[in-house]
């Protein structure tokens, strides 16, 4: 029994300076012990058509793997899945994301999987604590139009309050989009290629048109208690019956 308790307080101390010990990462470029709860590396994923995508993983104490693409000045995806990741990459054989995820450890190009990188995730895992990073229900990118200029305006819905915003701005009848928060975006502002468009934040498939791994139904992310609209109040009375 003392055994287990201290592990237990072994593992509650864990943050983002002693997640990983010097000699598991020893090597590893851009390898940052920033946040409190992940550390950050450079990581990449090669196409034989493409080229490397280069992005940066985030490797959380709960065994969350996040990565921000950097394949392009302008690439906007962010808080990608390793397996979504690989998809936008172009590689052509997928779905086996801890083999073509790559980190530079002394100069080399090494597997996520060859790497400590995973113990996190690999613990979630075991402990029944986290969904496959394959597969996780997400929320796709959402777009209203301004009742104003009629232009077609993109919400990312990976957070809580992103998905709030969005849920405001969807039940306002005259959103318009001088009324986004956070971004300074006017009516004067271009409207977001049609191209563009189509890529939505799925984590399957970039161009997805609508699948159960990224459509949600409601969810304590995107339904809130204190919302007096009718699916906010319908959602409430449902989990608490």
């Amino acid at each position: 029994m003392a055994n287990g308790v201290e592990e237990m307080d072994r593992e509650s101390v864990v943050n983002g300076s002693t997640m990983f010990s010097d000699e598991e990462v020893r090597e590893i470029s851009g390898f940052k012990r920033g946040g409190d709860d992940y550390v950050e590396v450079t990581c990449g994923c090669t196409s034989h058509r493409y080229g490397d995508a280069v992005g940066t993983l985030r490797v959380f104490t709960s065994g969350d793997l996040e990565i921000s693409c950097e394949c392009t000045p302008g690439c906007e995806e962010d808080k990608l899945t390793p397996a979504a990741f690989e998809k936008h990459s172009g590689r052509e054989t997928s779905r086996k994301w801890k083999n073509n995820v790559w980190v530079i450890v002394d100069g080399e190009k090494v597997p996520l999987s060859k790497t400590a990188l995973l113990k996190y995730y690999n613990r979630a895992l075991s402990n029944g604590s986290t969904r496959s990073q394959a597969g996780r229900v997400c929320h796709r990118d959402e777009f209203l139009r301004c009742t104003q200029c009629n232009k077609h305006r993109r919400f990312r819905l990976r957070t809580t309050e992103e998905c709030r915003t969005y849920h405001d701005a969807f039940i306002n009848t005259n959103w318009k989009c001088s009324d986004m928060p956070y971004d300074k975006i006017t009516c004067d502002d271009d409207e977001e290629r049609a191209s563009r468009r189509v890529y939505r934040g799925c984590v399957r498939s970039p161009t997805c048109r609508g699948c159960t791994s990224c459509v949600c139904f409601g969810c304590g992310n995107c339904r809130f208690s204190d919302c007096g609209c009718q699916t906010c109040i319908d959602f409430t009375r449902n989990v608490k019956a």
